[in-house]
């Protein structure tokens, strides 16, 4: 990358946010469920567990991807 440490840092902390969010997106297209409606709207506290569960397996697997 650069010679700049904290420009590497905020280009891998971007790359990351990016490919968390591209996969939590594709992940819910994939699971064809209204999240927000269940976590909302239902109050499923078990949707909402899962969903915290799914975005700390990705934010994991992307940041020791970028190690």
């Amino acid at each position: 990358m650069t010679d700049v440490p904290l420009l590497n840092g905020l280009i891998f902390a971007a790359a990351g946010i990016a490919i968390f969010a591209a996969a939590f997106a594709i992940l819910l297209k994939a699971a064809n469920v209204d999240l927000r409606r269940e976590i909302v709207g239902e109050r499923n506290v078990a949707a909402a567990i899962l969903a915290g569960a799914v975005a700390l397996g990705l934010c994991w697997i992307v940041a020791a991807t970028m190690h």
